[in-house]
């Protein structure tokens, strides 16, 4: 499983819509009133050993935009502990007066073992 399914599985249980990058409404819709987006920030290796990676450092970040404000939102946090992830920083976002949305984006840490094959 990569880094993008087990954010989407973490996330896949709030029962929001969520997309992958930007959320994007079908020709002529609009934007639902909540919804999540995620993103891959950065993976850099965190170790090697013998030459070869040993571990993975993951950002992800999950914003999340509503038109009813910044209260009341789904808990987020608790939904990607729970598949692995360590909390990291938080921001607001300037309100989008052209969707109406409050944005809130905040950071999660995943750290990875490299499974390391003979053949390597």
């Amino acid at each position: 499983m990569n880094i993008w399914e087990i954010t989407e599985d973490a996330l896949n249980g709030l029962g929001v819509p969520i997309a992958a990058n930007v959320m994007i409404s079908p020709t002529g819709g609009t934007l639902p009133d909540l919804y999540l987006v995620y993103q891959l920030i950065s993976a850099p290796p965190l170790l090697h050993v013998e030459d070869y990676e040993d571990m993975r450092f993951y950002r992800m970040q999950v914003s999340i935009y509503s038109r009813d404000g910044l209260s009341n939102l789904p808990d987020v946090i608790s939904a990607m502990i729970e598949f692995g992830f360590t909390r990291s920083s938080m921001r607001e976002m300037p309100y989008n007066p052209d969707t109406r949305h409050y944005g809130l984006s905040m950071e999660f840490i995943y750290t990875e073992d490299v499974i390391i094959s003979e053949s390597q």
